[in-house]
């Protein structure tokens, strides 16, 4: 993964941390020192959910489940430019 693919993904994650925050959902930005930067959510039901930024082809996506649920449930995930990103991503999350 190149630099610029870091920063990016830094960049969609902490764009879509501060609609969330906006939204008044809790949230943080991890930045592990190995590893990819991931968006702790705070659920409606009090459960911690992991949101990453993965590059699909040309895009960026947001994705939310973990790596074997997106086996199974290939619709899971939101286009990271998606105007209405943070919505989907809260009401998939609290359903």
């Amino acid at each position: 993964m190149t630099a610029r693919e870091q920063y990016e993904r830094f960049d969609h994650l902490a764009r879509l941390g501060w609609e969330l925050h906006g939204m008044g959902i809790r949230i943080s930005l991890v930045v592990p020192v190995i590893g990819r930067p991931v968006l702790e959510m705070l659920s409606g039901n009090g459960a911690t959910v992991h949101i990453t930024a993965i590059r699909r082809h040309h895009d960026w996506v947001f994705t939310w489940r973990p790596w074997w649920a997106r086996l199974w449930r290939r619709d899971k995930w939101v286009v990271a430019n998606a105007a209405n990103a943070a919505d989907i991503i809260v009401a998939e999350v609290n359903a």
